[in-house]
């Protein structure tokens, strides 16, 4: 399924139009319009007004599949001390750390691993739980890196072998009490993140094989994940598993990047189960890094950062990448970033939740709080909670049901371009009415602002219900106001 593109629609409109000979003026009132929507102005609801989510810290939480990224502190682009704060309010229970190879080693054979600690014991303290991502070289190892040493493999020479087994016994001894998740490396399919010979999952492959059994035989517990991909690379997977990586891990994680978190997606993950599950189907997904900045263009670094973002279309995108993870049953989703990494390649990387001048929260911060509020381990995906579009195909709207407590839960949107004007318009929606799902007092929420509305169950028999409710290109939510 492609994205719809608003633009396309109003062009055709304009031709159209013209061909009847109507006002000579239309193209500049469709050029203002089009400018109008596109000013990330909050949508208005004419609805009466049925209370808030409120926000929860991840303390109150007991377990979730979200996540947020805490990575590059192996190159010191943020302060952590200066986010646990607004961390500990965000509701995730989960955070991606990089260890940082030449961080802990800065002399042959000697491990200091204080730095990394504090960030442990931090997030601990605050009710997130680590997950590392063990990976990058080490200079001493390899003098032709720079100081970081990011993407130098050290798997093509004896001497950088036998020390990256050294520091993983070392560092897995280290944390075996406080962190079971372990991935291997990062992004190795591609050149940035693989270094001195070019991707190859040969290499990767014989990479995990070496990690695993060491983590495993000081972390008995431990959850191995593997591969980290940039984007869902199938041929690449395909022969890491027929190398003998999936005798190894426990989760599969990749990055899907894109301007539009749904387009292609599904299909995407469909494919890459059928690769998993003909290898063993007991290894799970995980979505491990996906962002999106809220500034774009010159000054701003990473990927996605050529399109023209705002810190409303950022929230927005959140939202998106989220529900459609939870949408398709991916066990773990993580948001990258948790602060903006000022000083990333010379200038600043926008994808955080935190501004990097000052750690105050971006509307994206708000908006992963609401979902995180809502989205925890009570709120189960059921696939037989489907809405229907009353008198008209759903063929592009997007839409996922849950059940939490007892309730419904539903979400809904369109996948439409967010850098193309988009009107907002009326529906009417059937949703089920199941003793396990109950919808007595049907309420909508924007998770942009946790605001909730009074829906008019207009038409209820004994099975579903029907409301009548705006479509965006952002995920509406439709549930109880008991779960308020």
């Amino acid at each position: 399924m492609q994205p719809l593109s608003r633009r396309r629609v109003m062009q055709q409109g304009l031709a159209a139009s013209l061909a009847c000979g109507l006002s000579p003026n239309l193209p500049r009132l469709l050029a203002e319009e089009a400018a109008a929507e596109i000013t990330d102005k909050p949508y208005v609801f004419e609805l009466p007004a049925a209370g808030r989510i409120m926000p929860r810290p991840s303390k109150a939480i007991a377990s979730s599949g979200l996540s947020v990224g805490f990575e590059t502190l192996d190159r010191q682009h943020f302060d952590p001390t200066k986010t646990y704060g607004p961390l500990s309010k965000l509701g995730v229970k989960w955070a991606r750390c990089q260890t940082g190879w030449c961080r802990c080693e800065k002399e042959k054979g000697k491990y200091t691993f204080d730095w990394l600690d504090e960030v442990v014991d931090s997030l601990l303290a605050i009710g997130v739980q680590p997950w590392f991502n063990l990976g990058y070289g080490n200079q001493l190892y390899t003098p032709r890196a720079d100081e970081t040493a990011v993407g130098w493999a050290p798997i093509f020479d004896e001497e950088p072998r036998r020390a990256w087994v050294n520091f993983t016994r070392a560092i897995a001894e280290h944390f075996a009490d406080r962190v079971k998740c372990w991935e291997i490396w990062n992004e190795p399919n591609i050149r940035g993140f693989w270094k001195p010979n070019k991707p190859d999952p040969v290499d990767y492959a014989a990479l995990v094989k070496l990690t695993a059994p060491e983590i495993r035989q000081r972390v008995p517990e431990a959850v191995i994940i593997g591969v980290a991909s940039a984007h869902i690379p199938m041929n690449y997977i395909q022969t890491c598993f027929e190398q003998g990586m999936g005798d190894h891990i426990d989760c599969l994680s990749y990055h899907p990047y894109r301007p539009q978190p749904e387009a292609g997606y599904e299909d995407e993950i469909n494919k890459l189960r059928k690769i998993v599950d003909a290898h063993n189907p007991k290894i799970r997904l995980w979505q491990g890094e996906n962002g999106a900045p809220s500034k774009g263009g010159k000054g701003s670094a990473g990927a996605l950062s050529n399109l023209n973002w705002s810190e409303t279309r950022q929230a927005k995108w959140l939202t998106r990448r989220i529900l459609s993870d939870l949408r398709l049953d991916i066990e773990l989703t993580s948001y990258f970033h948790l602060v903006d990494l000022v000083g990333y390649r010379g200038i600043t990387n926008y994808k955080g939740l935190l501004r990097g001048a000052d750690y105050s929260p971006k509307p994206a911060f708000v908006a992963y709080q609401h979902l995180c509020a809502l989205f925890d381990h009570d709120a189960k995906h059921d696939p037989a909670l489907t809405l229907d579009l009353v008198g008209e195909s759903k063929t592009h709207m997007l839409d996922a049901g849950f059940t939490r407590k007892g309730y419904a839960l539903y979400a809904y949107w369109m996948p439409a371009s967010l850098f193309e004007a988009w009107a907002a318009r009326p529906i009417r929606l059937s949703l089920p009415h199941r003793a396990d799902a109950q919808l007595q007092k049907p309420v909508l929420i924007d998770p942009l602002t946790g605001k909730a509305y009074r829906l008019d169950a207009s038409d209820r028999t004994d099975k579903t219900l029907t409301v009548q409710a705006p479509l965006l290109e952002y995920p509406l939510l439709i549930t109880d106001q008991s779960l308020l």
